[in-house]
């Protein structure tokens, strides 16, 4: 059992993923911690600070920020300076202080805000950077205060690391964002997209190219580059992660502090928890340190764990290598009631069977019995008679559990699977699936074998639930564009290649469902052998319909599990249009060197179509939006001229994107024109420019009334003092009016700031819309021309560099 090694409180309520350890003299690790009193705690066991009030010391000081810090981070931002620096994210600014120096590095406006902040080398920048996240914007400052490093991405950014993600010796920016995407950075150059079924709260390096995430859902996982090794699910939010090796195999764990305050300890390899613990309020944040300065004599550095009320726990790596337990004697308790339910399981699939014995007896003894010849353990099903025909009850069936009014939901193992949802009865699922070309198969062993050399008729007369040996399951993708009552979807269609119905359609599929299942439970009067579920995926991405059916027959009291897999393609949520319909007003145009086939290929795999298209000589074909952004074109010339005709220019990043991964594009130059886009973003130059104005404004009048305010108390408390009273209370009746209008002043610099933030916003996303529509180094180009522009406030240059992708 693993045990913290020390635990301290320090006295003040910590902000949530805002905790951070340096070494700010370059010996002494420090816990820094964000309070919800606008300070920054910094416990220093080390180094005492000497209190002038009482001449003591104490190992806690603080520093006031003054506003609410919404991220710090520590590290060595100077490499001429031995210790470490801390930098501190506002709403509004970022402070980069030396504690040990006690003075300001550069205090910076950050009218982005700051989401997330981390410190460290990037690609090949010379100098470490203070990486700071904010409103769909990256910035990298370094020692200087200096903007070395600028680049937009698609919606606010909620976390951020460092790891060498392509394993090349050199650091990518790992960055996670509301809009439910990872994306990897290599400088300024998007190399890497995951998207994900919710905002992603937390990213953390684990080792070589592997990172841990969480979600606003309560998910975890771990990545190795592009590929998910795990996830798992909470009901509770994860607020902090961190990859630490606790069990001393020389691996990472993913440590997780949840909103619950619970801590646990996962493999990276597999998720299964190794360690846990629990703290009386949530977790604040979780950091490592040498904190008790004895890595000689220990393990190594302590893992730290910080609660919101100030709790503070450290724990050693167990000391036992690699396999030691370093959970309690409650695993025992854990294994028991594990081993309680599965005996729960068991007993219930041994009630189905002497279910199906009685069924089978009075429903069919004698033909059974003529079919099998009366012999003991007759039939490849392993079915059992008794002498001279069977006794009741000795008829069991391995692999048909099936549907029993009464009992407990949930997928039986044999079925393959998870707990699924309560549909009404219980659900012990025969052990069958989608073998290959479509057949099912037993996994039990013996559903094949008891085809009892009847008709289809006989099967349907049995309320056993068996089935025909060559029942397949089929399934249909088509796009449906609605009507009156429905709006457009994707419609799926389940059907068997028989008169068996389908009892019920569970589907797994990644960010289209709530919950990410769905399942579809027909009353009496519906079912049949086809069932329709319409699908609307969110966004144009690929999705993995993970789909399990229960077919059975009409009277059937028992259902056996089909499962298999489709694919729903990138661009499912487009129809093809056979008519003539008006042309979008912009459009995307560039040259490959490819021919139209090759096109031809990329749209047959990534559009939903019910056949295959083709094409002699120039390429054209027109699609119409499900979602309402209207219509898409794509043309191309025999000559490798390709122009793509759209009014959303999200969707043309996303074509232009998938169709340079598809023919293996590194870098691609477009010219793109997009007039309802640009004059949205003139207008919003207009208002930013109006925002700063009246921003400028509202400081110098807060300042001039601070100085009156300053005066006329000191007139108030002059009269008071001489006693009069008279003029006393006419100073504090102006005063009084004096403080309404200031913050009457400030209620209006914070509707002015919200709005400006709101703008800025969109104009950072229409810069990433620009760099989408273009690939590689000409998308890099684009994002720090414009950044350029913006900063010049050269407005004519961005739309230049906006429409041809160079200044």
């Amino acid at each position: 059992m693993l045990v913290p090694i020390f635990t301290l409180k320090l006295n003040h309520r910590v902000t949530p993923r805002a905790v951070a350890v340096g070494r700010y003299d370059g010996r002494h690790p420090a816990l820094t911690c964000a309070t919800t009193a606008g300070k920054v705690l910094v416990h220093s066991p080390h180094t005492k600070q000497i209190d002038s009030g009482s001449g003591t010391g104490s190992d806690i000081s603080l520093l006031n920020i003054n506003q609410q810090i919404t991220s710090l981070a520590s590290g060595q931002l100077d490499l001429n300076c031995e210790g470490d620096l801390l930098v501190v994210g506002t709403p509004t600014n970022v402070l980069a202080y030396d504690i040990n120096n006690n003075r300001d590095l550069f205090y910076k406006d950050s009218p982005d805000g700051a989401n997330a902040i981390t410190i460290g080398m990037l690609g090949s920048i010379e100098t470490p950077l203070a990486v700071v996240g904010g409103n769909c914007s990256i910035q990298g400052y370094n020692s200087e205060g200096e903007d070395s490093f600028w680049t937009v991405t698609g919606d606010n950014v909620q976390s951020i690391c460092l790891l060498d993600f392509s394993n090349k010796g050199q650091n990518e920016l790992i960055v996670g964002s509301e809009d439910f995407d990872i994306r990897v950075f290599r400088e300024d150059e998007i190399i890497a997209e995951m998207t994900e079924t919710e905002v992603i709260t937390n990213v953390c390096p684990m080792l070589g190219t592997r990172f841990g995430y969480s979600l606003g859902n309560g998910t975890v996982g771990v990545y190795d580059k592009t590929s998910r090794y795990w996830r798992i699910k909470s009901k509770n939010q994860a607020v902090s992660i961190h990859g630490y090796d606790l069990d001393s195999d020389g691996v990472p764990e993913l440590i997780t502090g949840w909103s619950n305050g619970k801590i646990d300890a996962r493999s990276d390899r597999t998720g299964e928890v190794i360690f846990k613990d629990n703290f009386n309020h949530s977790v604040a944040g979780i950091v490592q340190a040498d904190y008790r300065l004895d890595s000689n004599t220990s393990p190594g550095e302590q893992l730290l764990c910080v609660s919101i009320e100030g709790e503070v726990r450290g724990y050693n790596p167990a000391s036992g290598g690699p396999g030691s337990s370093l959970m309690d004697s409650n695993v025992e308790q854990d294994t028991i009631r594990e081993l309680s339910q599965r005996k729960q399981n068991l007993m219930l699939e041994l009630k189905n069977y002497a279910e199906n014995s009685k069924v089978a007896m009075t429903g069919g003894a004698a033909g059974l019995a003529a079919s099998y010849g009366g012999q003991p353990g007759g039939g490849g099903g392993g079915g059992r008679l008794g002498p001279g025909g069977g006794g009741p009850g000795n008829v069991p069936f391995p692999g048909m559990g099936g549907l029993q009014p009464g009992a407990t939901s949930g997928f039986d193992a044999s079925g393959g699977g998870i707990d699924g949802p309560n549909m009404g009865g219980s659900s012990a699922l025969a052990g069958h699936s989608m073998g290959p070309g479509g057949m099912s198969q037993s996994a039990g062993g013996g559903m094949q074998n008891l085809k009892l050399g009847g008709s289809l008729g006989e099967y349907k007369a049995s309320p056993v639930g068996m089935i025909p040996a060559n029942t397949q399951l089929q399934t249909t993708l088509t796009v449906n564009t609605g009507d009156e009552t429905r709006p457009p979807h994707v419609e799926l269609i389940i059907s068997t290649t028989n008169d068996t119905i389908i009892r019920a359609v569970l589907i797994f599929a990644e960010g289209i469902f709530e919950g990410e299942s769905h399942v579809v439970h027909p009353n009496g009067q519906t079912i049949s052998s086809c069932l329709k579920v319409p699908i609307v995926p969110p966004k144009d991405v690929p999705v993995d319909l993970h789909i399990k059916a229960m077919i059975g027959q009409k009277n059937s009291n028992q259902f056996h599990v089909f499962e298999l897999t489709r694919t729903l393609p990138r661009f499912s949520m487009y129809s093809l249009m056979t008519e003539e319909v008006p042309e979008p007003r912009s459009s995307v145009t560039f040259t490959l060197n490819e021919r139209p086939q090759r096109m031809l290929m990329w749209i047959n795999q990534n559009f939903l179509l019910l056949d295959d298209l083709t094409v002699e000589g120039d390429l054209l074909f027109t699609f119409m939006s499900l979602r309402g952004s209207g219509p898409l074109v794509l043309k191309m010339s025999q000559a490798g001229q390709v122009v793509i005709q759209t009014d959303d220019m999200d969707l043309a990043g996303d074509v232009i994107q998938s169709l340079a991964q598809f023919l293996n594009i590194e870098d691609l130059q477009t010219t793109a024109d997009f007039p309802v886009e640009t004059e949205t973003l003139r207008q919003i130059l207009v208002k930013v420019d109006e925002f700063h104005k009246v921003r400028s404004k509202l400081t110098a009048e807060m300042a001039d009334h601070s100085n009156l305010i300053r005066s006329m108390v000191v007139r108030a408390e002059d009269a008071r003092i001489m006693g009069d009273m008279r003029s006393m209370r006419k100073g504090y009746m102006e005063l009084y009016d004096l403080n309404r209008d200031l913050i009457a002043g400030y209620n209006i610099r914070c509707n002015n700031h919200q709005e400006l933030v709101a703008c800025l916003k969109q104009v950072n996303q229409i810069i990433q819309k620009a760099g989408r529509v273009r690939v590689g180094k000409y998308k890099s180009q684009v994002v720090t021309s414009c950044r350029n522009a913006i900063k010049n406030n050269n407005t004519s240059s961005l739309f230049k560099i906006i429409h041809t992708g160079m200044a």
